[in-house]
């Protein structure tokens, strides 16, 4: 496994992000602690979560602080990640970034978690009625508490990373060191300004679905085996894109890998992303994934890609002279 620092910071993680929004829902604990202990031997040590995940919210903390309790080192070799935003409960205040809810919602998610401390504490949205000042101000009291090392963003536009930034310029404090957006060969929106901010700014991007739902993962071939078939959204997506899929997978076969690897291989070799998001069912899934970081890709093969799902320039560039 290949680390890197993230973002600006002196903290190392893993090429590659354990997912672990399927623990619950679509995976047991005892599989979930199955996934997360292949995932130290490979070498992961970069795991996110959030506090919404699970059938129930809560869930899914609760089943890695299980597995953090069981020892063996689990919590002193895992970065931990998660976030705080979404709805808890019916009840005023719980929700969204207010400092009473940050303050309430990071103690239950250390008690999930079983842990005295979150690496790295990600606002999973903007929330457009909480002031920066308001924000940081809590941020700053959770750190100097010993209870968030770092903090992170999700699902930003490029002038919130600003507005985050500048508001924590003014309390000396550190600010975002990350951002956590959609990020894929077919959704490469975040180019015209969240890239170029998190550049600037020093964040390190988190991309999330980089197989864009399976799509990017050798659908195309699965379908025609029968492995897989598509029905709804997902079959509409397929429709539309057909064509790039097709020469995708073609150029993936020409290469020598499987889909699903050259696309997490193309996400590794853009600017400022740390980690791709994985979130593994099986050993295979994850074996595929750790394939991404020996790829090597060369210039004519990145340019072919591009070829087959044009980017964006940086704004204004990309819409205007």
């Amino acid at each position: 496994m290949d680390f890197t620092y993230l973002g600006r910071t002196g903290l190392q993680v893993s090429r590659l992000c354990l997912g672990t929004m399927n623990f619950g829902p679509r995976a047991s604990e005892e599989d979930a602690h199955a996934i997360m202990d292949v995932a130290h031997e490979a070498g992961i040590n970069f795991f996110d979560t959030a506090n919404r995940y699970g059938s129930e919210p809560g869930e899914t903390e609760t089943i890695i602080g299980n597995w953090f309790a069981s020892g063996g080192g689990r919590r002193e070799r895992t970065v931990i990640a998660t976030k705080v935003y979404g709805e808890m409960g019916s009840w005023p205040n719980e929700g969204k970034l207010s400092a009473l809810n940050i303050r309430r919602a990071l103690d239950a998610s250390l008690r999930r978690l079983q842990t005295d401390y979150v690496d790295l504490y990600q606002f999973h949205h903007i929330d457009r009625n909480t002031p920066w000042e308001e924000i940081w101000q809590a941020i700053g009291v959770a750190v100097q508490a010993g209870k968030i090392l770092y903090a992170g963003s999700s699902n930003f536009a490029g002038w919130h990373i600003a507005d985050a930034q500048a508001a924590a310029a003014r309390r000396n404090l550190m600010g975002l060191v990350s951002e956590q957006s959609l990020y894929n060969l077919l959704v490469r929106d975040i180019e015209l300004e969240v890239v170029p901010a998190a550049e600037h700014y020093g964040l390190g991007i988190i991309p999330w679905s980089p197989l864009q739902g399976g799509l990017l993962g050798g659908v195309i071939k699965k379908e025609n085996t029968g492995v897989r078939r598509l029905e709804g959204r997902a079959a509409q997506s397929l429709a539309e894109h057909r064509n790039e899929l097709q020469a995708y997978e073609d150029l993936a076969e020409e290469v020598g890998t499987e889909p699903g690897t050259l696309a997490l291989a193309w996400l590794l070799n853009r600017p400022a992303v740390t980690a791709p998001i994985i979130g593994p069912r099986t050993r295979d899934q994850l074996d595929s994934a750790l394939s991404a970081v020996e790829l090597s890709l060369s210039p004519e093969q990145l340019r072919r890609l591009d070829e087959i799902f044009p980017g964006r320039q940086t704004a204004p560039e990309d819409y205007a002279w």
